[in-house]
């Protein structure tokens, strides 16, 4: 489906035409549904999150602007927050301290640890490569689940220079990583 074909769906809808609705719903959902599950790691928590998602897409449909955005860019966002706030939202399983003692060790063993240990420590070292401000953006950015428009507020600089942060970043990494 063209981009054209989503922003004028995402336009009908935000005047709250409920055919355009499910239509926008039968091209996107599959890809905002990839979204949720890479995120929340669970089907069915990306299942009931996919419903939140096309309930404040209904909602916000008239804050879509048009070509400021790509209408797939737009949905992804909304559905990616929405994924990132089900995972703060979780709270940590408590078990008591007899249940803790009883788990069994599924560690990785001595040689698994020590490779991971080593992947790490590269990891560690080409990230001590990046500048001290854009390597703290990638960890909260991938590793802890910060948006990009948190880091930019976070940082103090715009979201397009934020994305650009990251992307280039990710870049070096790579880079380093392959050496």
């Amino acid at each position: 489906m063209s981009t054209e074909e989503i922003s004028d769906l995402i336009k009908r809808v935000s005047l709250r035409d409920r055919r355009a609705f499910s239509a926008l719903y039968d091209r996107t959902s599959a890809k905002l549904f990839g979204v949720c599950l890479r995120i929340l790691r669970s089907r069915a928590e990306a299942e009931e999150a996919m419903q939140e998602v096309y309930i404040k897409i209904w909602q916000r449909a008239d804050r879509y602007v048009p070509g400021r955005n790509s209408p797939i860019s737009w949905l992804a966002a909304i559905a990616r927050n929405h994924a990132i706030d089900v995972v703060r939202a979780r709270k940590p399983v408590a078990d008591g301290i007899d249940a803790a003692v009883d788990l069994p060790d599924d560690g990785p063993g001595p040689e698994q640890a020590a490779i991971m240990s080593g992947e790490a420590g590269r990891l560690g070292d080409c990230l001590g490569k990046l500048d001290q401000n854009k390597a703290e953006a990638v960890v909260s950015a991938y590793m802890e689940g910060y948006s990009y428009q948190e880091l930019a507020d976070r940082h103090a600089i715009p979201l397009n220079t934020m994305r650009t942060w990251l992307r280039r970043s990710l870049i070096q990494l790579r880079e380093c990583l392959e050496r």
